[in-house]
C-alpha cells in the first residue's frame, strides 16, 4: 500500500510517501526567513507552503519510483495548526484524491507525533507513556494501541516549546529558543539557579508560565540593563532553565509509572530534540527497566512520514472520510487541540 502524507500544519512543508509501512520519501522543506521576524509570520507560512508542496510531492514520487496514479491514500494535517498553512496542505490533498479517485485521510497533527516512534526500526510496545512536546503542545498520554490514547496530563497554560521559545528571547539568543537554549546550557552549571518548578493540584498536568517569569525576574532583578546580559552569565541561566523544564516533565512521567502498568516510554514532539531532555528521560526509563523510545531528529520536527504512517494505521482500521472532511478531532474529541 502506498500512502502520500502531507504536512504544512506550521513553518515546515514536509511530504513523505510510505509504501508498505516502509518509508520511500521524506522531504521537509524550513521557512528559515522567519528568524529576522522572531517567531513565525501566519500569512508568510501559507504563501511559502503554496510555493513548495507541488514540487515537494513530484520530487517525493521521483525518489520513490512510485507513479501518481499508484498511490492508494493520501493524506494530510488537518489540525491543529495555523489555519492558512493547514489549509494549504488540506486542499491540495483533497484536489489531489478527487481527480485520482483515491482514499483521502485527514490526520490530526498531534497523533502523528505521537505515533512517530513507529517510524523507527525499534519502535514503541504497547501500552506506552507518550510524553509530546512541541512549541504549542505538552501533553502526557498513555496509548494503550493503535486507536486508544488516553490523556493523563496537559499543559495548563504555556507549551514547554514556547517556553523555550520565550525565555531564548529574554537572553537574546534568537529564534527558535531550542537549539539555542541547548546550545549554550552545553558550557552551563545546570544547579547554578534555582527556578521553582510548578505544584499543580492535578497529578500529571504543566505549567510554564511562572517558570517564564521567574527568569525575567531573575534578569531584572541581578542585570541593570536586560537587553544586554554579559555573555558569561548567558550559559547558567539557559542551563538552569533547561534543568526545570526537564524536571517538570520527568516528575509527572515518574508519577505515571507508579500507577500504570506500561511496556515502554516515547518522547516526541519538536522538543523530543533537546538532548538534555532525552538523556533524563533516558535515564528514568533504564531506571524502571522500560523501553526508551524517540524519533531520530529528522521525525522529532513536523514532517510528512509522521503523517502517512498515522494515515496508513487508520486505514487499516477501518477509518472512511469522506472530501467533506475539514478536519479530523482526536480520538477523543478536541482534547489535543
Amino acid at each position: 500500500m502506498n500512502v502520500l502524507g502531507i504536512e504544512t500544519s506550521c513553518d515546515e512543508t514536509s511530504v513523505a510517501l510510505l509504501s508498505d509501512g516502509i518509508i520511500k520519501a521524506n522531504l521537509i522543506a524550513s521557512q528559515h526567513f522567519h528568524v529576522k521576524y522572531g517567531g513565525v509570520v501566519p500569512e508568510l507560512s501559507s504563501r511559502a507552503h503554496l510555493q513548495m508542496v507541488t514540487p515537494l510531492v513530484k520530487q517525493a514520487l521521483q525518489i520513490a519510483e512510485i507513479n501518481v496514479n499508484e498511490l492508494d491514500v493520501i493524506s494530510a494535517t488537518a489540525g491543529p495548526g495555523l489555519i492558512g498553512a493547514l489549509l494549504v496542505g488540506l486542499t491540495f490533498g483533497k484536489g489531489l484524491a478527487f481527480s485520482l479517485s483515491k482514499k483521502f485521510i485527514p490526520v490530526n497533527h498531534i497523533e502523528g507525533h505521537i505515533y512517530s516512534g513507529f517510524l523507527m526500526n525499534d519502535k514503541p510496545e504497547f501500552p506506552y507513556l507518550c510524553l509530546a512536546v512541541s512549541g504549542g503542545h505538552t501533553l502526557l498520554l498513555l496509548v494503550e494501541d493503535e486507536m486508544t490514547i488516553r490523556k493523563l496530563g496537559t499543559t495548563i497554560d504555556d507549551a514547554a516549546g514556547e517556553a523555550f521559545d520565550k525565555v531564548a528571547k529574554m537572553l537574546g539568543l534568537g529564534y527558535p529558543g531550542g537549539p539555542n537554549i541547548q546550545k549554550y546550557s552545553e558550557k552551563g552549571n545546570a544547579d547554578a539557579i534555582k527556578f521553582p518548578v510548578a505544584q499543580l493540584k492535578t497529578p500529571y498536568d504543566f505549567s510554564f508560565s511562572g517558570l517564564k517569569t521567574s527568569v525575567l525576574r531573575y534578569i531584572q532583578n541581578n542585570y541593570e540593563d536586560i537587553k544586554n546580559i554579559p555573555d558569561a552569565d548567558l550559559p547558567d541561566i539557559a542551563a538552569s532553565f533547561q534543568k526545570t523544564v526537564s524536571d517538570s516533565l520527568i516528575k509527572s512521567v515518574k508519577k505515571a509509572l507508579k500507577q500504570y502498568k506500561i511496556n515502554s516510554i516515547s518522547l516526541v514532539g519538536g522538543v523530543a530534540a533537546n538532548k538534555y531532555i532525552r538523556d533524563s528521560l533516558a535515564g528514568i526509563a533504564e531506571k524502571h527497566k522500560k523501553k526508551f523510545v524517540v524519533p531520530d531528529i529528522e521525525f522529532c520536527g513536523d514532517n510528512g512520514a509522521m503523517i502517512a504512517y498515522r494515515a496508513m494505521q487508520l486505514f487499516k482500521n477501518g477509518k472512511n472520510f469522506g472530501l467533506n472532511y475539514n478536519a479530523y478531532p482526536s480520538l477523543k474529541g478536541d482534547e489535543f487541540i
